[in-house]
């Protein structure tokens, strides 16, 4: 991202600023020394527009000497004063911290001219001894913490140690006048001042902003080796339409998680800012805020109407095609299709809910959107019932994740939130044009169909194209459904004999041999048992009019292919030896067609890459739904 230098610093600098703790960049270094030998480096210091010679203080000598401060860095002055030597002002810096080591000359910066001063009959070297004398401008070790409420005056006698260094503040820097007569101001009480999310940065030192509540995410816990912790975040919308989020943790979160409502509007300040987590963090800004035990927190009672609800932007389901995987967006279309919740099984052994609907929207296109857990049983039963009613609703989806895993689709992440029938103008645009021609028309679907019965046309290829797209040959495998007919099935070793034993709460599946005592035993099990299973491993020839490939299919799917079982099959030709049945069987099989499912990856055998292509799933051909697609197919390119 750019860099922003702190603007006009260099005049607030010279007129006597020593609080703002700017971004400048350095634009020349020079090695001087004094009458005793000693060695100091005079930076030319530029906020873009001006700039200005400042003199680094001997305890910074290491900062150039180690390279950490060279020609074009960007540094943070902590600690510094600027006054008038010579008829002129030199900046000294007495702490400071790199910020970009490296960067191009930002601006074209000139000389920052001021009138000349009157003599102040000291010298360059003696007020910068005088400063290395000073008790209350010595340095203190480098990553130190400064604490500001400890942090204590030179006392009236002092004032001759730092007569020269004396700013002359103007107006512009005095506390405003609700503070006069109350006394100092310590620099973390002033008060922040309100600005957009737009203009957050790490380089400000107070700041607040006002915003509404768009999302709040779930509580969590979570262990790792500084031990027990737990962590909340929430999502801000300002007037501007400026979006960040807030992060807490520990003891913040006791603090701060009741308190926080969605769609309440707050002022918040003193958190600080760390560069966003964009695994976890779908907003649009390269920032988010951690609040912190010193933060604040401050609910507006009265509504705020220049602040939105929510803030959409909308991807048309035609432009989801495009998108890339785990991309979190949101998307706008009508409800027409409800599928039953049902239970699912995590890979941690819990137990979810997961239920599948369907969108589609004026761009001809529907997307299949997966509900995961109290989605399921809150917004997707609400959805269900209305569709089964013949209602047809129309659902605004903000933060849902794409996946490609079937084609493309939308699955719900803790962040997601759900709008049934909203009242914008993007919801009533799409029923108006659902109530006068959606409602007949056909879709495409952009992932598999899940309308009961239907073919599952996401990512329909020919067999031709598996070659001709060197399909397989990435990292990940790729998924592809053709309409195939079986031409040939390989018939000497079509299944094998599995263990039945269970490991855990699956079965082994291990192939088994029979013993001396004429017992099945399982090597990895390293049991012996009477029967066996018996599961498909069968290779098969598929053709369409493009092509053919070889397949594997393993048991669910040799048992759609073959219409009958293993075992079935496996007794009929080894244990009755009736090869005339066992033929005709496998000839009526051959020229079926099916919608087949294709996982294909290259896998090495030997020295050899193969192409190996499972089947994953084989559907009787439903002509009724196939016509429906290929009517879909003549609309799409008609409209091209």
């Amino acid at each position: 991202m750019p860099v922003n230098l702190t603007a006009d610093a260099i005049p607030a600098i010279v007129a006597g600023d020593v609080n703002s703790k700017p971004l400048l960049q350095v634009l020349e270094i020079k090695l001087i020394s004094n009458s005793k030998q000693q060695e100091r480096y005079r930076l030319l210091l530029s906020d873009a527009v001006s700039s200005q010679h400042a003199m680094l203080a001997t305890q910074l000598n290491d900062r150039v000497t180690t390279g950490q401060v060279k020609k074009g860095s960007v540094v943070q002055l902590i600690e510094y004063i600027c006054s008038p030597i010579q008829n002129r002002k030199i900046v000294v810096v007495l702490n400071m911290e790199t910020i970009i080591p490296e960067c191009e000359i930002i601006g074209n910066p000139i000389s920052f001219v001021e009138s000349d001063l009157p003599a102040q009959g000291a010298s360059l070297s003696n007020t910068m001894q005088n400063l290395s004398k000073s008790s209350y401008y010595q340095l203190p070790p480098q990553n130190t913490s400064y604490n500001v409420q400890n942090f204590q005056l030179p006392p009236k006698n002092a004032s001759s140690y730092v007569q020269n260094f004396r700013p002359t503040v103007q107006t512009a820097y005095k506390p405003p006048p609700v503070y006069k007569g109350q006394g100092a101001i310590l620099r973390n009480e002033a008060p922040s001042r309100v600005i957009p999310i737009s203009a957050l940065n790490p380089y400000q030192g107070r700041w607040a902003i006002k915003a509404r509540v768009t999302a709040k995410g779930d509580l969590r816990r979570y262990n790792n080796a500084r031990g027990d912790g737990k962590v909340f975040s929430f999502d801000l919308l300002d007037s501007e339409g400026g979006e960040i989020r807030v992060t807490c943790f520990n003891a913040v979160v006791d603090r701060f998680y009741d308190a926080i409502e969605v769609g309440r509007v707050y002022l918040i300040s003193k958190g600080s800012l760390k560069p966003a987590q964009k695994n976890f963090n779908h907003l649009k800004n390269d920032w988010e805020i951690l609040l912190e035990s010193t933060s604040t927190l401050e609910l507006f009672p009265e509504e705020d109407g220049s602040i939105p609800k929510q803030q959409f932007s909308f991807k048309p389901i035609n432009d989801i095609e495009n998108v890339d995987n785990n991309s979190i967006l949101d998307v706008i279309g009508v409800v027409t299709c409800v599928n039953p919740s049902v239970p699912i099984l995590r890979k941690n052994g819990m137990e979810t809910q997961k239920r599948i609907l369907n969108l589609k929207d004026w761009t001809g296109r529907s997307v299949e959107l997966t509900l995961w857990g109290e989605f399921c049983n809150k917004e997707g039963k609400n959805l269900q019932e209305m569709v089964d009613a013949g209602l047809f609703p129309i659902l605004a989806v903000k933060a849902g994740k794409v996946n490609d895993f079937s084609g493309k689709s939308i699955g719900t992440i803790s962040a997601t939130q759900f709008f049934i029938n909203p009242d914008f103008p993007e919801a009533r645009s799409l029923r108006e044009w659902f109530d006068r021609v959606g409602k007949d028309s056909a879709s495409l679907s952009i992932s598999k169909d899940i309308i009961p019965g239907g073919s599952k046309n996401d990512v329909r290829k020919t067999l031709s194209q598996i070659k001709d797209e060197g399909l397989g040959r990435s990292d990940k495998p790729d998924w592809i459904t053709v309409r195939a007919a079986v031409s040939f099935i390989k018939t000497d070793s079509f299944c094998y004999t599995a263990c039945p034993l269970k490991i855990g709460e699956r079965q082994c599946n291990k192939k088994v041999t029979k013993s001396g005592n004429s017992r099945w035993q399982c090597d990895r099990c390293n049991q012996e048992f009477d029967e066996c299973d018996y599961r498909f491993l069968l290779q098969a020839q598929i053709l369409d009019h493009t092509g053919i490939a070889w397949v594997t299919a393993f048991q669910e799917t040799g048992e759609e292919i073959m219409g009958f079982s293993a075992k079935e099959l496996y007794l009929l030709k080894h244990e009755q030896e009736d090869d005339e049945k066992f033929i005709g069987i496998i000839k009526s099989r051959l020229f079926n067609e099916f919608v087949l499912r294709l996982k294909i990856k290259e896998e090495l055998y030997g020295d050899e890459q193969r192409l190996k292509i499972t089947v994953a799933k084989a559907d009787k051909v439903d002509y009724s739904s196939e016509c429906k697609y290929v009517l879909d197919l003549i609309s799409k390119f008609g409209r091209q």
